[in-house]
């Protein structure tokens, strides 16, 4: 035991009790996630290298994608090297102020994605609703300010949440029932009252996620009326297309949240190791599926990762 920053007696470190009722988990996981792992960190690599060294992808939706690209790498970093160090070493140790340093960097970097899914829904909304006067909005100061807004918002408003939780007193108590250290799992551990701990998880989640969901929906509910109104032929199936790939992200994104949550407010009809589950998968089957995606389905970076390689032979 160790003094606490606050002066009580508290802990100097946590154990991650990762699939610990489900040992077999591990094993079966461990070759998937590190599949996914490199997978997710190979293509965003490439996708950033592309946009960079590509002058013709210097353009503010790819600088938009690049930023979500970034994302995604740090969350990855963040979550899934220590898991796969517990699933293979069976290291499950995690320091004081390594614990609430992953807390705030997974809070504060989903609500980074999420709110730069809805700048790139507006991106396609004044693309497609407003194409002539397109440039004009979406220049890069334009795109500069959304970075900053972005960064300031998530990076502001999710800082409370592990302050307030590294501020507990923890009794000695420190197995965390879980492969990350989430808000939740880490302060049922302590002795004092959680319940403002709870409500600001609740209110913060809500507020963040919640806002940029609607403004995507809405976006992309103003993009198919003006789609459905568009006479030209083939000018349809261009605008769906050049939305589908955004779209689909999006989907997934949302709908991953929505069973984490669901999962946990019905946590006593569902096994305790699901919602820990799609706690790590969802910070690398997002991340590996973005780049694909994107590359798949967006000429222009197709284009350019050819150019690229016949540069390279």
């Amino acid at each position: 035991m160790t003094p606490h920053r606050n002066g009580s007696t508290g802990v100097s470190e946590f154990l991650l009790n990762c699939f610990v009722r489900s040992p077999t988990w591990q094993l079966w996981l461990s070759l998937p996630l590190s599949i996914l792992f490199l997978v997710a960190m190979g293509a965003n690599a490439v996708l950033l290298i592309t946009i960079w060294l590509e002058a013709s992808l210097h353009q503010p939706m790819y600088y938009l994608l690049s930023l979500l690209s970034l994302l995604d790498i740090v969350l990855c970093l963040t979550v899934i090297p220590k898991v796969l160090v517990i699933f293979w070493f069976d290291l499950k140790s995690i320091s004081f102020d390594a614990c609430f340093l992953q807390m705030y960097i997974i809070n504060c970097f989903y609500a980074m994605e999420s709110c730069t899914f809805m700048v790139m829904a507006y991106d396609r909304y004044v693309a497609i609703c407003h194409p002539l006067r397109y440039p004009s909005i979406i220049t890069e100061r334009f795109v500069a300010k959304a970075a900053a807004f972005i960064l300031a918002r998530n990076g502001i408003v999710t800082v409370t949440l592990p302050i307030l939780s590294s501020r507990l007193n923890y009794c000695g108590r420190n197995i965390i029932e879980n492969c990350i250290c989430a808000n939740l799992s880490v302060s049922k551990l302590s002795c004092d009252d959680v319940t403002i701990n709870r409500i600001l998880q609740f209110a913060g989640g809500w507020t963040l996620l919640g806002s940029d969901l609607i403004l995507i929906f809405l976006s992309y509910g103003l993009i198919l009326r003006a789609v459905l109104r568009l006479k030209a032929e083939g000018a349809m199936a261009k605008a769906l297309s050049t939305c589908g790939s955004h779209f689909i992200l999006i989907l997934f994104f949302s709908t991953v949240l929505l069973v984490f949550v669901l999962t946990h407010m019905m946590k006593k009809k569902v096994s305790p190791d699901v919602p820990v589950l799609l706690n790590v998968l969802h910070n690398v089957i997002p991340a590996a599926l973005n780049p694909i995606v994107y590359g798949v389905r967006t000429q222009e970076i197709k284009q350019g990762i050819q150019r690229l390689l016949k540069k390279g032979w």
